[in-house]
């Protein structure tokens, strides 16, 4: 008679953390599925008081947060640069972070 596998029980994402906090191989849980969230580092702007009133209003017609509104325009002002921001999706040599 043939043996059938039973199915392991989840883990929870806790036990998986203790686990690699004893210093123990966890890579067999992971999937490899989903995408690498690079670092979030903080900078700080200086606008002028007209340039914030600007961005609060946005923020408030969109209904978003003024961060939002900021990272939105930012992002769209370096993909507009040909060849210059690396992950736009555009052909050219442009800037690599390291």
């Amino acid at each position: 008679m043939k043996k059938t596998r039973k199915s392991a029980k989840p883990i929870s994402a806790d036990a998986i953390a203790r686990l690699a906090d004893r210093g123990e191989d966890v890579s067999h849980f992971l999937k490899g599925q989903g995408r690498m969230v690079q670092p979030i580092q903080r900078v700080n702007v200086d606008v002028t008081a007209s340039m914030l009133e600007e961005l609060d209003k946005a923020a408030h017609d969109l209904n978003v947060s003024r961060q939002a509104v900021i990272k939105t325009l930012v992002r769209q002002a370096l993909r507009s640069r040909p060849g210059v921001y690396p992950f736009s999706g555009r052909s050219g040599h442009g800037f690599r972070g390291r």
